[in-house]
C-alpha cells in the first residue's frame, strides 16, 4: 500500500487531498498544528495524526522521526496576506507569510526529504500568482516565486537520488483562505476540482501542474507581455489614490 503525506490536511485542498487519497487506498498521513481540529476535520476517515508547526523544524523532526517511508509528500499548507497600502509598507506582515510559505516549508523539507522512497516523489503547493506581479501581493507573491525557484532547484538536485520533484501552481481554489478575500477571483474552482487536477497530475508524473487551464493560459499570456507594459495595464486596474 502507497503511503502519503500531507501538510496542512485540517482544511482546505488540503483536507479533500487526504479525504481523497483515503479513498484511493493509500495510507494517509495528515499532517496539522490543531490535533482536535484534525480529528474533527478528518472524522471517519482512516488517517495517521501528525501535529507540529511548520515554523519550528525540531517539532517536525520529532513528529516525524517514527514515521516510516513514504511514497509521496505532498507539502500544501501555507498561508495569505495582503500589504493594503506600500507607502506603509507593513515588514511585519511580510516575514510572516515568509516564515510561513518558504521558510516553513524549508524546515518540512529538511525533515521529510530523507524520508522519501527511492522512486518516491515530492510535490510542493505555489501558486498561479508567480506568473505575475499583482497588486497588494508583494509578501504572498514573493513567497510563491521563492517557492517556484526553490522546487525546480531541487527537481535538478534529488533527480540523481531517485526522487522526482513536482511543483503545484494553483489558481483561485474555494478554501477558508481565499473565502477572506475581497475582490474577484476569476476561475474559482472547488476544492474537489483541485484535488482531482493535483492527484491526476501527480498520477501522470509532471513536473508542474497548473490549473484551471482558462486561467493559466491567460496568466501566461499576460506574463508574455513587455514589463511595462504589463505595470501600465495593471496600474489601470487598480483604483486611483483621490
Amino acid at each position: 500500500m502507497k503511503r502519503i503525506l500531507i501538510t496542512g490536511a485540517s482544511s482546505g485542498m488540503g483536507l479533500q487531498l487526504a479525504r481523497d487519497y483515503a479513498a484511493d487506498g493509500w495510507q494517509v498521513v495528515a499532517c496539522g498544528r490543531d490535533r482536535e481540529k484534525l480529528m474533527q476535520a478528518l472524522a471517519g476517515i482512516e488517517f495517521e495524526p501528525c501535529i507540529f508547526d511548520m515554523q519550528h523544524t525540531e517539532q517536525i523532526l520529532d513528529a516525524v522521526a517514527s514515521l516510516a517511508p513514504f511514497d509521496l509528500v505532498l507539502l500544501n499548507a501555507g498561508n495569505c496576506e495582503y500589504i493594503d497600502d506600500a507607502r506603509q509598507f507593513d515588514a511585519e506582515l511580510f516575514s510572516r507569510v515568509v516564515n510561513v510559505n518558504l521558510l516553513g516549508t524549508a524546515n518540512c523539507l529538511s525533515a521529510l526529504i530523507p524520508r522519501i522512497k527511492r522512486g518516491g516523489r515530492l510535490a510542493v503547493v505555489s501558486s498561479s500568482v508567480s506568473f505575475l506581479p499583482l497588486t497588494r501581493a508583494e509578501a504572498y507573491g514573493a513567497s510563491k516565486a521563492g517557492l517556484d525557484y526553490l522546487v525546480r532547484t531541487l527537481a535538478i538536485d534529488l533527480a540523481p537520488h531517485h526522487v522526482a520533484v513536482s511543483l503545484i501552481r494553483p489558481g483561485f481554489v474555494d478554501t477558508p483562505l481565499t473565502q477572506k478575500n475581497d475582490f474577484p477571483m476569476p476561475g474559482k474552482v472547488s476544492p474537489e476540482q483541485a484535488s482531482r487536477a493535483i492527484r491526476n497530475g501527480l498520477a501522470k508524473g509532471k513536473a508542474e501542474i497548473s490549473f484551471p487551464f482558462a486561467l493559466i493560459s491567460v496568466l501566461r499570456l499576460l506574463s508574455w507581455l513587455p514589463h511595462g507594459l504589463w505595470r501600465w495595464l495593471s496600474q489601470r486596474m487598480v483604483r486611483s489614490d483621490p
